[in-house]
């Protein structure tokens, strides 16, 4: 197997070919999927062994210290060797890793081989293919972590410990000094707290990501805006605690500490840093100084560690073990975000480059994680996971002739808020041909509304009648999005065709069954409300920018905006994430506009889930197009929602949020050959010609609007950005057979 070594006396760093450990009892063998670089304690070593022998004397005086003690013992001669054959031998880095389980040794019962396990330890979870930890140094993987999110559980039980060492209750105010990996963490969790949170660093870049992750203020330690944010977070009295997550020679962290706490407050160390203290200064606040000792109480008790000995929960609650197992869960809850803190994930044959970057400066980060390779199905991300694309099978059975031209087609609605009665029903009340039959909702009221505005014939909420009415034609699905999949199923088996508003589904299963329901019924005619492709500005625009022959770029930038407190939406437990929710409008849009499903999805998001926070889809097509999502909820409200940019063959299109269509032929410069607009009151969306076509084909009894498969396509890519934010990785869309 390899693994990463440095050379101390040289500075030299290789990945080398060495044995596999041994599964020992006690303790598991696992495969690494993913490992962290601790751009700060590694950093420090890697800098440290490019020293001179000097240097490395006045960087760790503790072991010149261990040498004069060595030599007053055993004389000069015998140190020296000593010393020199230490220092001139491969060492080991790393110290934080997510891998999966490959063997068990005796004595473990908690795991199995192919568990997801988090692992801890300089000496354990170090940047290797394969490790030997002992079972108090993992933590197993709650379910749907990413792998590469786990991989930051020690250096987040290391910020977790120093937390808890500040002791700090729901209220407090808290200063963070240094705003790297382990402040960043701080930060989050203290905020997840309920703490309201001041930084200091003097990089305005970590600044910013640190009050993106949930600190009240940050700023440069020598900047006034520190000292003001403070004493009006705490009417003048200082902060509560203060987290000294700095590195480096300065003094002026202890300093700042002392300066900006209150009396009686607490500054706990969790650095490395100097900390030649004023006395003072911490003498009139009588301030409480406190170390935190890396993952928490085991720490370097080999009983512990290497023997699996824990210590009783009633005694010692919070132990390295059971610090990893608690973040690990933070994470997987969403209360602490580390995606963000990634700047750089290299494979793990790069591993010296990526150090040698690092040391240079190169490359500037925050978090940098080495992938491996492998074919297990918990480390398919690194080799381009795959979520499958049902296949329509379709049994025959539904009757689809053609209606007597003067009867009329007859609807039933299931739902009525405020999309159906905005967008959907006006353009159906007043269209011939179309008679309004029953409105089924789940509260009377809310059908009498509908009954009363529209002119349903009948209020009901029994759905099972309307069901099971041979006179209704169609029925439309616009409910809440939790039930459009069951719904849909239960009106396809129930013979009608149907109008479900998107999203058609909202997990594999989900669409899953419904595709069984098209099956066992026979019945496929589905569409769903994928209006954006009907909207005449586009379908005009579509049609000067002419057909392709090579392939396209295309950029869709669509400005959600934030949702208003209490929203439904935001009820992500039961109704799925917002991009689940509405995404595929503009995956739909994209689709058809370049003439095909997409192959591939790669997602990533400002908060690193799809729950929140902005988020970048990168779709790949068949003859090589690409078509970018930018979904944002960050940005202006004065500004247009949906803005669209294809380009292709030297040609281009624009749409500026259905109001201006522009497009350019021939690649000349400055030449508009087609702009069209439409006044702001009159924006349409398509609507109203998406639900003319629905009705035709009803009336008809032709083909649905949009064919099943690609309905299914565009619902199955939707999925898959939860997927791809999980992973990190493109997801393959591979078509079932």
């Amino acid at each position: 197997m390899k693994q990463v070594v440095q050379n101390y006396k040289s500075g030299e760093l290789a990945v080398l070919d060495v044995p596999v450990p041994g599964c020992k009892p006690g303790g598991v063998l696992v495969r690494s999927a993913y490992s962290l670089i601790s751009t700060g304690t590694e950093l420090m070593k890697v800098s440290e062994a490019g020293m001179s022998m000097l240097g490395k004397a006045r960087s760790r005086p503790d072991q010149v210290a261990k040498v004069m003690q060595s030599v007053a013992t055993n004389g000069v001669p015998a140190t020296y060797r000593k010393v020199m054959g230490k220092l001139d031998s491969y060492t080991p880095l790393g110290y934080s890793l997510c891998g999966v389980v490959e063997q068990v040794g005796t004595g473990i019962d908690d795991v199995a081989v192919g568990d997801l396990v988090a692992c801890a330890g300089n000496e354990h979870a170090l940047h290797a293919e394969l490790n030997w930890v002992p079972k108090n140094l993992y933590a197993r993987v709650p379910d749907g972590l990413a792998p590469r999110h786990a991989a930051f559980g020690t250096v987040g039980s290391i910020a977790l410990q120093g937390v808890r060492r500040g002791e700090s209750q729901l209220g407090d105010v808290a200063l963070v000094i240094g705003l790297g990996l382990i402040g960043q963490l701080v930060v989050q969790l203290l905020s997840a707290s309920g703490v309201r949170v001041v930084g200091v660093d003097p990089d305005p870049v970590r600044c910013e990501l640190a009050e993106r992750l949930g600190a009240a203020a940050c700023g440069d330690p020598a900047s006034a805006a520190v000292e003001a944010a403070v004493a009006e977070l705490t009417g003048g009295h200082g902060v509560d605690q203060v987290y000294l997550a700095a590195g480096g020679g300065s003094n002026q962290p202890v300093e700042l500490a002392a300066r900006l706490c209150r009396d009686r407050g607490r500054v706990v160390d969790i650095g490395k840093c100097r900390l030649d203290l004023p006395w003072n200064a911490y003498y009139e606040k009588e301030l409480d100084v406190r170390f935190s000792r890396s993952y928490g109480p085991g720490r370097y008790d080999p009983e512990y560690e290497l023997e699996g000995r824990d210590y009783p929960i009633g005694y010692v609650r919070w132990t390295e073990r059971r610090n990893l197992a608690c973040f690990l869960d933070l994470l997987a809850l969403g209360r602490v975000d580390v995606e963000p803190l990634v700047s750089h994930v290299a494979d793990f044959d790069d591993a010296v480059e990526t150090y040698q970057r690092l040391k240079d400066g190169d490359l500037k980060a925050v978090a940098v994680l080495f992938r491996y390779s492998g074919p297990d199905e918990h480390t398919a991300e690194a080799e381009a996971p795959a979520v499958a694309v049902p296949a329509v099978r379709r049994n025959g059975g539904v009757s689809t002739t053609a209606r007597a031209a003067k009867a009329p087609v007859r609807l039933a609605f299931v739902g009525a808020g405020n999309y159906a009665t905005s967008m959907l029903l006006p353009h159906l009340a007043q269209r011939d041909g179309v008679e309004l039959s029953t409105v089924v909702t789940t509260t009377a009221l809310s059908a009498a509304n509908a009954k009363r505005k529209f002119g349903f014939a009948e209020a009901t909420t029994n759905l099972d009648a309307v069901l099971g009415d041979p006179s209704i034609d169609a029925v439309f699905v616009v409910t809440r999005h939790s039930s459009h999949a069951e719904l849909t199923q239960r009106a396809l088996l129930a013979g009608k065709t149907v109008f479900v508003e998107k999203p058609l589904a909202l997990t594999e299963d989900e669409l899953a069954g419904v595709l069984a329901a098209v099956e066992k019924s026979g019945n496929d005619r589905l569409q769903v409300g994928f209006n954006r492709r009907f909207a005449p500005l586009l379908q005009e625009a579509r049609k000067r920018f002419g057909a392709r022959t090579g392939p396209a770029s295309l950029r869709y930038l669509v400005n959600a905006g934030r949702l208003a407190h209490g929203s439904w939406y935001l009820q992500q437990g039961t109704e799925g994430s917002r991009f689940a929710g509405e995404g595929g409008h503009f995956i739909d849009t994209a689709s058809w506009l370049l003439g095909a499903d997409p192959v591939s999805v790669y997602a990533v998001a400002t908060s690193g889930n799809e729950g929140s926070g902005d988020i970048q889809v990168v779709l790949r097509y068949p003859d090589g197009s690409t078509a970018t999502i930018s979904y944002v909820t960050t940005g202006p409200a004065g500004f247009p929602k949906e803005t669209l940019d294809l380009v292709a063959d030297g040609h281009a299109l624009r749409l500026d949020d259905f109001v201006r269509a522009s497009v350019f032929l021939d690649g000349t410069v400055g030449r508009k050959r087609w702009v069209s607009s439409r006044l702001p009151k009159a924006r349409d969306k398509g609507q109203a010609a998406e639900l003319a076509a629905f009705i035709k084909a009803v009336r008809t009894g032709g083909p649905m609007p949009v064919p099943l498969e690609s309905l299914v396509a565009t619902t199955a890519a939707t999925l898959a950005v939860r997927a791809g934010l999980a992973g990190g990785a493109p997801v393959t869309l591979a078509r079932a057979r």
